[in-house]
C-alpha cells in the first residue's frame, strides 16, 4: 500500500474537489467551514503526495500526470464556484480570470512542449505562485464566514495573479523559442 500512497493522495485530492464544490453550495457558515476543511485537506495532500513520492523514491508516470491536473482542477473549480455565486465579484474577478487563463495556457504549452520532448522545470517562483494561489483561495473561502478576511484574501489573489502572469510568460517564452527552432 505504501508504494501507492502518493498516487492515492493525488486521487483523493481530485475526489475532494466534488465535495468542496458541493459544500460551497451549502448555506454558510456550516457549508463554508466544511468546504474550507476539505480544501485544506486537498492542499495538504498536494504537499505530501510529492514529498512522499520523492522521499520514498516512488515517483511514477501516473503521479507526474495527475498531480498538475489535480492542482489545476482544484483551484479552477473553487474559483469558478466563488465567482458563480458572487462570492468573488467586481474587480476581484479579474485576478481569478488571470489565474484560470494561465492554468489553461500553461497546460496547453506543457502538452505542446512535451510533444517536442522539451521539459520546462518548475521554478522556485512557480512554487511561490502556487503557495499564494492556494492561500488566496483558502482566504476567499474563509471570507464567506469571516468577512474581515476578505481584503487580505483579495490582495493574495492579486499577488497570485501577478505571479501567474510572470510564470506563465516564462512558459510562453520557452514555447516561442521552440517554435523558432522548429
Amino acid at each position: 500500500m505504501a508504494s501507492n500512497l502518493p498516487n492515492l493522495l493525488t486521487i483523493s485530492r481530485i475526489l475532494a474537489i466534488g465535495l468542496i464544490v458541493a459544500l460551497l453550495l451549502v448555506d454558510p457558515p456550516l457549508g463554508s467551514w466544511l468546504a474550507l476543511a476539505a480544501y485544506t485537506y486537498a492542499c495538504v495532500t498536494d504537499f505530501f503526495d510529492g514529498y512522499l513520492a520523492r522521499a520514498l523514491h516512488q515517483q511514477s508516470a501516473l503521479g507526474r500526470f495527475l498531480d498538475p491536473i489535480a492542482d489545476k482542477l482544484l483551484v479552477s473549480a473553487v474559483l469558478l464556484m466563488l465567482v458563480a455565486n458572487d462570492r468573488i465579484a467586481g474587480p476581484t474577478v479579474l485576478p481569478a480570470m488571470v489565474i484560470l487563463c494561465r492554468e489553461i495556457l500553461v497546460s496547453g504549452l506543457r502538452e505542446y512542449l512535451a510533444g517536442l520532448r522539451v521539459s520546462v522545470p518548475v521554478t522556485r517562483l512557480a512554487k511561490w505562485k502556487t503557495t499564494f494561489k492556494l492561500a488566496a483561495v483558502a482566504g476567499e473561502i474563509l471570507a464567506l464566514t469571516q468577512p474581515e478576511v476578505g481584503p487580505l484574501a483579495h490582495a493574495l489573489l492579486w499577488v497570485a495573479a501577478g505571479l501567474s502572469l510572470w510564470t506563465g510568460l516564462a512558459y510562453a517564452r520557452e514555447a516561442l523559442h521552440q517554435l523558432g527552432d522548429a
